[in-house]
C-alpha cells in the first residue's frame, strides 16, 4: 500500500469516527429516558381491550430505541378500573387507558368520545375523529380537565347483553337491575330498567349472585371470556347504545407538554396503530367466539322493533334535555350528528347494498 493511499483511508477512517463521536450525544439528547406508568380501566384476561395498550406502548418503545417506555397496569393494581381518567388528571400516573364514557357522571361530554345510544358506528367516528375536528374537540374539552387524550381502540357495534329472561316488549325492561355502561343508563331508566355501573372484572360475580339480572359488556371474543353464558343464557343484539365505542389513552397534560415533540408525534402515531389493530382483532375474533357460544346452546335474540323503536325516542329525549343546558355537550354532540347525516346518506349506497348482496350469499350457503 502506497503511503497516499494509507493517509487518504486513514483520514477518512478517522472523519467517520469522530462523526459517530459526535453524533451519539446528539441523538440521546433528542431522545431522552422516560418511564411512565398507565393504569388500565380492564383487566388483564381481556386480552383484546387491555392488549390495545400493551400494542400501544410496544409501538412507543420500539420507535424510540427503548427510551421511552411505558408500563401498563392492570385495572385495581394502582387505582380501581374506574377511576383511571382521575388518577390521570391528579398526575397520580401520567397515563390510562380507559373508556371516557366511564365518567359521563361527571359531566355528558365525557361519553360523547366513546359512544352514546344510536351515535356514530366505528369507520364513522374515526373518520370524526381524524377528519372532522373530533380529537381538537374533545381535547378542547379534556383540557379542562388537565388531560390530553388520544383515540386507542375500537371494538366495533357491541352485542346488546345478556339476560335471565326474554325481553319482548318494553314492560319487559321495568325493573330491571342492569349493568350498561356510560350514558345508556340514563336511557333506559326512562324505560324502567334500574341501570348499574360495574367494571368489567365484576360483572360475572354480580350476575351469577342476581345482584343484576342483566348485563351487557362487548361482543362474543370478550363475552365468552368472561362466561356470561354460564348465567344467563339469552344473548341480545344490536347494543344501540355502543355503534362504535372508541377507547382512548388519556395523558396528565402538564406530562404531555412537557414531552419532546418527537415524543409527542411518536404517541399520536402509536395510538392511532393500536386503534387500527384493536378493531381489527375484534373482527377476526368474533366469528369464532359466537360459533362457540352459539354451539354451546346461548339463545341467540334480536331486540323487537317496538323495544328499538322506544329506546330511540327516549335517546332524542334525552339529548334535548342535555344539549338545552349544556354548551360543551352540545357543541361536541352537534358536529357528531351534522357528520352522521351525510355519512348515513353514502353508507346506505355503496357499503350497505354490497354488505347485505354479501350477507344473503351467505345464508343461502354460496361463500
Amino acid at each position: 500500500m502506497d503511503r497516499r493511499s494509507f493517509i487518504r483511508k486513514g483520514a477518512l477512517g478517522g472523519t467517520a469516527a469522530a462523526a459517530a463521536s459526535l453524533a451519539a450525544p446528539a441523538l440521546a439528547q433528542g431522545m431522552p429516558k422516560i418511564n411512565w406508568r398507565m393504569t388500565s380501566s380492564f383487566p388483564k384476561s381481556l386480552d383484546t381491550i387491555f392488549g390495545a395498550a400493551e400494542t400501544m406502548t410496544k409501538y412507543v418503545s420500539a420507535m424510540t430505541d427503548g427510551n421511552f417506555n411505558i408500563q401498563v397496569f392492570a385495572a385495581g393494581e394502582i387505582v380501581p378500573g374506574l377511576q383511571a381518567a382521575d388518577a390521570v388528571s391528579a398526575g397520580t400516573v401520567e397515563a390510562c387507558h380507559t373508556a371516557s364514557y366511564y365518567y359521563w357522571g361527571k359531566d355528558p361530554t365525557w361519553a360523547l368520545a366513546t359512544a352514546v345510544p344510536f351515535g356514530l358506528n366505528a369507520r364513522q367516528i374515526n373518520a370524526w375523529f381524524y377528519y372532522g375536528g373530533g380529537n381538537e374537540l374533545m381535547n378542547e374539552f379534556y383540557n379542562a380537565q388537565n388531560i390530553h387524550a388520544l383515540p386507542c381502540g375500537n371494538t366495533g357495534a357491541q352485542m346488546g347483553g345478556w339476560y335471565r329472561k326474554e325481553i319482548n316488549t318494553v314492560d319487559d325492561l321495568k325493573g330491571l337491575k342492569m349493568r350498561i355502561g356510560g350514558f345508556a343508563g340514563k336511557i333506559v331508566e326512562k324505560l324502567g330498567v334500574v341501570p348499574q355501573q360495574i367494571a368489567g372484572g365484576d360483572i360475572y360475580p354480580s350476575l351469577e349472585k342476581g345482584t343484576i339480572d342483566a348485563a351487557e359488556w362487548v361482543g362474543p371474543y370478550d363475552d365468552e371470556k368472561l362466561g356470561f353464558n354460564k348465567v344467563a343464557p339469552y344473548y341480545y343484539y344490536p347494543g344501540w347504545w355502543e355503534g362504535g365505542p372508541a377507547l382512548h389513552s388519556m395523558f396528565n397534560k402538564a406530562a404531555w407538554d412537557g414531552l419532546p415533540e418527537a415524543y409527542r408525534a411518536v404517541l399520536t402515531a402509536a395510538n392511532q396503530a393500536a386503534n387500527t389493530d384493536m378493531m381489527a382483532s375484534y373482527d377476526w375474533k368474533n366469528p369464532g367466539a359466537l360459533r362457540t357460544l352459539m354451539a354451546a346452546g346461548v339463545q341467540l335474540r334480536p331486540f323487537s322493533a317496538e323495544v328499538l323503536s322506544a329506546c330511540y325516542d327516549a335517546s332524542m329525549e334525552v339529548y334535548a334535555e342535555i344539549t338545552s343546558t349544556n354548551a360543551a355537550f352540545k357543541k361536541i354532540y352537534d358536529s357528531q350528528l351534522a357528520f352522521k347525516r351525510d355519512a348515513y346518506v353514502w353508507a346506505q349506497l355503496a357499503e350497505y347494498n354490497y354488505d347485505t348482496f354479501m350477507m344473503i350469499q351467505s345464508r343461502s350457503g354460496k361463500l
